[in-house]
């Protein structure tokens, strides 16, 4: 059996589910590109997590977050992962 080490706290979970995310346009300075942020709440507000993405990748990702059901966030790795397929699918 592995070793658990103890307590469990929220800080040792590593992966949580998405719950909801929000996109957010932040004004650059004067003649300045603007900054478009991806909110994850995770785990119904466990916790959170603000990533800066470019526009192409804002565009894929409301894709994939619109198409998909179940989606998980490694904090660690800072990835999104898309889906989830049981063994021997």
């Amino acid at each position: 059996m592995a070793k658990v080490t103890q307590p469990v706290t929220d800080d040792s979970i590593k992966v949580r589910q998405l719950s909801h995310y929000q996109f957010t346009w932040v004004a650059g300075g004067p003649g300045a590109p603007g900054t478009i942020t991806l909110q994850l709440v995770l785990d119904e507000g466990a916790t959170e997590e603000v990533l800066t993405v470019d526009a192409d990748d804002a565009d894929v990702l409301q894709d994939l977050l619109s198409g998909t059901s179940t989606v998980h966030y490694d904090i660690g790795r800072r990835t999104l992962m898309f889906g989830v397929t049981p063994v021997g699918s």
